[in-house]
């Protein structure tokens, strides 16, 4: 028969030794303590040297306790951030994305600040400036280089007429609506530009490439005296355009002439100024010269 399962300690040997020394270290136990407290009382300077002996002794030990316990609790921690580790990141990188459009938006800002604060400047400078508007588009695929600007002939516009930036020459006023007008822009086709070197007037002709650039022909055939960084400007010639707008920069030399990279770019620029005719009455006696002519051989 299989022995019961509690059984009393008188039946084991060993539970009585164990019985016993656990009553025996109680009762030295206790005898040290009552001990120690009246070496205490008698001899307070002999219990402190006994306390500094046992501090010493159980140093190690406790160094031992305390170096378990901080790396028990460094892998705590470790293992903790380890699991935190991919929340925190993606915690991260979405702040780190949000600051960083942040930037780019205040970049923008700051930009158009820019171009405004120079565009209020340039209109100070141009008393007789009939308007100023923004450039609601402009053709990236045409073969036209045409762009729309934000104001028409309810504000005084007419056909003609040049438009700058802070920049440069932007164009002229192709034709007008009652709030909108459309701008040829320099570097179409079909705008010939009369042009001349900033550092010595050397006059030329600028005719767009409809590329954002323009070919530069002096008036002089035979000689090409261009070379890049040549800052071509209006020359006034014609009395369309006031002279001494920037129009291009030259990029390189050709065979002939140069190809020049217009400053006012119409996909960076926001707002442009309408000017006045440069010389209103001379391209209003060059259109009306045909009639005259034309009513001169009637009468004849």
């Amino acid at each position: 028969m299989a022995p019961p399962i509690n059984r009393r300690p008188g039946f084991s040997k060993r539970a009585q030794y164990s019985i016993f020394a656990s009553y025996l270290l109680g009762i030295l136990g206790a005898i040290l303590g009552l001990l120690l407290l009246l070496i205490s009382f008698l001899d307070p300077q002999g219990f402190s040297a006994l306390r500094t002996v046992g501090a010493e002794t159980m140093a190690p030990v406790s160094k031992s306790l305390s170096e378990v316990g901080g790396a028990t609790g460094n892998a705590g921690d470790q293992i903790s951030a380890y699991f935190n580790a991919a929340s925190k990141n993606a915690a991260m990188q979405q702040e780190l994305e949000q600051n960083r459009i942040e930037i780019l938006e205040a970049r923008s800002l700051k930009q158009e600040n820019e171009r405004l604060k120079r565009l209020l400047k340039l209109s100070g400078e141009i008393p007789d400036a009939i308007a100023m508007a923004r450039l609601i588009s402009s053709t990236a695929s045409s073969s036209r280089r045409i762009a729309t600007l934000g104001v028409g002939s309810s504000s005084g516009l007419l056909p003609g007429q040049p438009v700058r930036s802070p920049e440069g020459l932007v164009g002229r006023i192709l034709e007008t609506g009652p709030t909108t007008a459309r701008v040829l822009l320099v570097s179409d086709s079909k705008n010939v530009t009369p042009v001349q070197r900033a550092g010595d007037s050397l006059p030329a002709f600028a005719t767009g490439r409809g590329n954002g650039t323009v070919d530069i022909q002096p008036i002089n055939i035979g000689t090409n005296p261009f070379k890049g960084g040549d800052l071509m400007i209006t020359s006034g010639s014609g009395g369309l355009y006031s002279p001494g707008t920037p129009v291009a920069i030259v990029i390189r030399k050709t065979e002939s002439g140069a190809i020049a990279r217009v400053l006012a770019n119409p996909a960076k620029v926001s707002h442009a100024i309408v000017q006045p005719i440069f010389q209103a009455e001379t391209i209003r006696a060059i259109e009306q010269a045909p009639e005259s002519d034309t009513v001169a051989e009637s009468g004849e």
